[in-house]
């Protein structure tokens, strides 16, 4: 039985307004996309050349011939380390694919950048996959090929690198199956990764696996040595036993983890879609004017769920209350979902409404969405009479204590308590995609920056100091150093190449990307929490 009203629309679509913001939208989507562009050639041409010479597939085009045809690959984190030291993607692909019916979590090394050695971003990546495997139970499979740790960033890397192999040993434990393919190197802490994998597979003539290489081991015991008899695929296949495995060439190591998988008799444990999932009656073509490009200024939040939501339909919770904060029932591609999004800042009435939401949410088992466009809770004298505090917190408890899969949207501002009041990272999401217009810090970069000046400003007063022109000017010049710094660091971009969501996605792919995601949540229990913390009412 289909519930909730028709959503309707109020935008026109060819109204001046909705296409300058439709022009300033697709320039920041623009600048999204000429970063994905460079991906598949990070490396280098010439190595993406030296890697094609010697018969290799480039990781992409393994995951390409592995997942099965016609369903897509939800790729993860692809502009990681975007803005640091580190390349763009951190050597690695990660994403969700579906392998003979089974929605897998797959990692993939870049032979083409640095050997496929690994950087403290490259960890930071693989952990958050580990972590989206283990939370939604998905089978793991590795497509390995590495020279290691990126030796001169040790420092930064090697005391906390070995929790990788701690992932993989306890997603074990958990009955999470993992498959790891040696299509090449697997050096020294790369070597464990298939030592502690349930299943192995070696192509021969390429993988190899060793704590050290023949130049080490020269150094270390002063035995020389080739690499084919110290950790090639022949010798780990028929005489250490590392490989369960022994492939002929690429191709066919991809057939050994389809057939390892087909073998599994997987079985989902969530409930999963109640319906086809009809399309939204609105099209969710036309999102990317939805949201504003310029996060100051409001935009209807609704607008946005009548472009998500199976034929636009959504069951509102207390409509007439607290209505800068939406509430509600619907479903996207056929899983029911629970919808909180933001009309504005939060004050008292709209934290009390998510709290209660959330409860009633979990009592159904129903998962929860988050659409972020918040500035933060509201301030001032009257917003603390009237219990900003108890009710926020009330709202950050419920948030902190529900055990259904939360997933964020982000399509505007993410500021402040509201970002946690809203399931932010810290709150361990599922899964959080932002629109290229999103914006994430513990203020807005103009109200920070006037902030630290009201600070500087007193401080200099309890000192004595006398604001002169010249005090004035240098003022003015912190200020407005500050206000640019965190316009900076409160980009999509910067969030993204930290890993603060799991990728950058175009707004009208936010229905399929959301369909993928929750599909995979089902994949474990989806129960929600009976019990919470005490709050004050």
């Amino acid at each position: 039985m289909t519930v909730g009203t028709v959503l309707g629309t109020k935008i026109d679509t060819g109204s001046d307004e909705y296409q300058a913001n439709l022009a300033a939208m697709q320039v920041l989507w623009d600048k999204v996309s000429a970063e994905l562009a460079s991906l598949p050639t990070i490396g280098g041409q010439r190595y993406v050349d030296r890697h094609r010479r010697r018969g290799k597939m480039l990781v992409r085009e393994r995951i390409e011939q592995l997942v099965d045809p016609t369903t897509p690959f939800l790729e993860l984190s692809p502009l990681a380390a975007w803005g640091t030291q580190d390349a763009i993607g951190a050597g690695s692909v990660t994403g969700i694919g579906v392998i003979e019916g089974v929605e897998c979590a797959i990692i993939g090394s870049d032979m083409t950048y640095r050997g496929g050695s690994s950087n403290p971003t490259t960890f930071t990546k693989s952990s958050r996959l580990y972590e989206i495997a283990r939370q939604n139970r998905l089978p793991i499979v590795v497509l390995n090929e590495s020279a290691g740790a990126d030796l001169p960033r040790q420092a930064d890397l090697f005391v906390r690198g070995g929790a990788g192999f701690k992932d993989l040993t306890q997603l074990s434990q958990m009955g999470i199956p993992s498959i790891t393919v040696a299509f090449g190197p697997n050096t020294a802490g790369g070597a464990y990764v298939p030592g502690m994998s349930d299943y192995t597979v070696f192509v021969k003539e390429r993988g190899t696996a060793y704590l050290g290489g023949p130049p080490l081991v020269k150094m270390a015991i002063d035995e020389i040595v080739d690499e084919e008899t110290l950790g090639g695929a022949e010798m780990h296949s028929r005489t250490s036993g590392l490989s369960d495995y022994l492939a002929v060439d690429e191709m066919d190591g991809l057939r050994h983890v389809r057939k390892v998988m087909a073998r599994l008799n997987w079985r989902k444990l969530g409930p999963g879609r109640t319906s086809g999932g009809e399309p939204p009656l609105h099209d969710p073509a036309e999102l990317l004017g939805c949201a504003q490009a310029d996060v100051r200024i409001p935009f209807e939040i609704k607008e946005v769920l009548a472009r998500l939501l199976d034929g636009s339909r959504f069951e509102e919770f207390k409509p007439l209350y607290g209505d800068k904060l939406v509430c509600g029932w619907g479903s996207i591609c056929g899983f029911p979902v629970g919808l909180l999004g933001n009309n504005g800042i939060l004050f008292s009435e709209e934290a009390g409404k998510g709290a209660q939401f959330i409860q009633l949410s979990n009592k159904m088992n129903v998962p929860l969405i988050f659409l972020h466009n918040i500035t933060g809770f509201m301030v001032g004298s009257k917003a603390e009479q009237q219990g900003i505090i108890r009710n926020g917190a009330k709202l950050i408890n419920a948030v902190s204590n529900s055990s259904v899969p939360h997933f964020n949207l982000m399509v505007g501002a993410s500021y402040g308590a509201g970002n946690y009041g809203m399931a932010g990272k810290a709150y361990d999401p599922r899964f959080i995609f932002s629109w290229p217009n999103h914006r994430i810090a513990v203020m807005g970069p103009k109200q920070l920056a006037g902030v630290m000046d009201i600070v500087a400003r007193n401080a200099a007063a309890g000192r004595g100091i006398e604001i002169s022109d010249e005090v004035e000017a240098q003022f003015k010049a912190q200020s407005d150093a500050l206000e640019e710094q965190i316009e900076t660091e409160s980009t999509a971009l910067f969030a993204t190449g930290r890993i603060w969501d799991d990728g950058i996605i175009h707004p009208a792919d936010s229905r399929t990307v959301l369909g993928i995601a929750l599909s995979a949540a089902h994949s474990n229990v989806v129960e929600g929490s009976t019990s919470y913390g005490v709050w004050r009412h």
